[in-house]
């Protein structure tokens, strides 16, 4: 399927699926315009980073893909410095360095077979930029939101924007026969419910910074899964890549900048579980 194809329906399924929660909090769950239109804008951009990334894969390695879109932590730590006037720390900067260059080392094999660089390229990189974007969004809006009401929005608009951009782009949302639905409804209910259950939630007690760098353990996390379900043998550079990684989400985890310590104590404060 094409990238944005399945990614509406990564979208839709869980939309479809959360719809009804609203008949249950929806007194809890009021917001004002400010509010709404942030959440428009995180949705826009999470629409845009999903069609990205899934294309991109068709077009270039998937090492390439990983590193590339999973630089998201660069650009929340600059957005956060130059647009929140909240610079991060310097632990921050240095656990970032340490999670990149452990990821970099995980897939290096693959990297070193596929060195050239094109449009694939481009557009992972550009994921990475836009989920830096919806990830700011949800930490300020989670500020005062719940976790489901937060999540059936941006699912909501993030799935507008979507069927809008397959629309437009003359992108067939035919889904093809076989086990296709079965790796969509994974899609939809592991992938983006049940992980953005988990990353929304987070966002509620934790700076966009630290979250976005914390992301980086799924590339370790990728390897042991392999390992364990498709009996691929680990390697020395897997394990020492992925002890690199984790290490750097510890130390860019452990000590805060005063201005984010402040901003989690208010989300604290303002959750609505």
């Amino acid at each position: 399927m094409p990238g944005p194809a399945s990614a509406f329906y990564r979208l839709l399924i869980p939309a479809i699926v959360l719809g009804p929660t609203w008949f249950f909090d929806r007194d809890k769950t009021r917001m004002d315009a400010k509010s709404l239109a942030i959440i428009a804008v995180g949705g826009l951009f999470f629409a845009l980073d999903l069609a990205f990334y899934n294309t991109s894969i068709l077009l270039t390695s998937a090492a390439n893909a990983t590193i590339l879109g999973n630089n998201t932590p660069i650009f929340v730590g600059l957005l956060t410095w130059l647009v929140l006037r909240r610079p991060p720390s310097v632990t921050y900067w240095l656990g970032l360095a340490l999670a990149m260059a452990g990821s970099l080392v995980i897939v290096r094999g693959d990297l070193l077979r596929h060195v050239r660089l094109g449009s694939g390229d481009a557009m992972a990189l550009a994921a990475s930029v836009c989920f830096g974007v919806y990830l700011l969004a949800t930490e300020r809006v989670r500020k005062t939101a719940s976790t489901i009401g937060f999540l059936r929005l941006a699912i909501l608009s993030s799935t507008v924007f979507l069927l809008v951009i397959n629309v437009a782009m003359g992108t067939s949302l035919t889904v093809p026969s076989g086990r296709s639905w079965a790796a969509l409804l994974g899609l939809g209910l592991i992938s983006q419910l049940g992980g953005y259950l988990a990353l929304t939630y987070a966002m509620g007690h934790l700076p966009a910074t630290v979250t976005s760098v914390s992301l980086l353990s799924q590339v370790p996390l990728t390897a042991l899964l392999a390992a364990l379900l498709l009996h691929e043998p680990m390697t020395g550079a897997q394990i020492l890549g992925g002890a690199l990684v984790l290490a750097g989400v510890g130390l860019a985890s452990r000590r805060k900048h005063p201005s984010e310590e402040a901003n989690a104590t208010l989300c604290e404060a303002g959750e609505h579980e």
